[in-house]
């Protein structure tokens, strides 16, 4: 069965009108796909919330937005990009069932902190998750990517952009492209 819809979050820098989710929103048309703000931009704000208030908003739309078009949400594939692609793994991993995940830009870590990975949840995710990322991401290098994303229980797809950097300028087509083939795979 095909994913009924797609559901993505923006970065911490970005809201929900984003070059790369409004391209790839038109390439999945007419399947439904909603662009959601988390509630700090919806505030005003430019500083994220905490990851706890940011996994259970994507918890809430989630739920909302499968209701809103007649399906379960493990009929769903959400994500994002950076932060926000990290907010949906984080809530798969804590239990959000889900048909996949796509994680563009995953934050593997802080420029020039790779000590500080975030990967702890990666080994509860269970669903097919698409990684797209620049070969120049300094959140994470293929290398360091491809020994990471292993920990995914899940089916992976591991996509590079040849000298992207983390905003993947540029290559919104591109993104969506990869995006819209892999979700006709599942």
């Amino acid at each position: 069965m095909k994913a009924k819809g797609l559901v993505l979050f923006p970065g911490a820098g970005s809201d929900r009108e984003h070059p790369s989710l409004r391209v790839i929103e038109s390439r999945l048309a007419p399947r439904p796909v909603a662009r959601i703000d988390f509630p700090y931009r919806r505030a005003g704000r430019r500083a994220p919330d905490r990851a706890l208030v940011l996994v259970d908003c994507v918890v809430d739309e989630v739920k909302t937005f499968a209701s809103d078009i007649g399906c379960r949400t493990s009929s769903l594939v959400i994500g994002g990009r950076s932060m926000g692609g990290r907010m949906c793994s984080m809530a798969v991993a804590d239990g959000l069932s889900v048909k996949g995940l796509v994680l563009v830009s995953y934050p593997l870590h802080p420029p020039v902190k790779a000590e500080k990975l975030r990967i702890e949840h990666l080994p509860r995710i269970t669903v097919p998750t698409l990684f797209v990322h620049g070969t120049n991401d300094p959140f994470g290098s293929p290398a360091e990517m491809r020994r990471h994303v292993r920990k995914v229980k899940g089916d992976v797809t591991l996509r590079f952009i040849e000298r992207g950097r983390h905003d993947l300028k540029g290559s919104d087509s591109l993104i969506a492209d990869i995006v819209a083939d892999w979700m006709a795979s599942l």
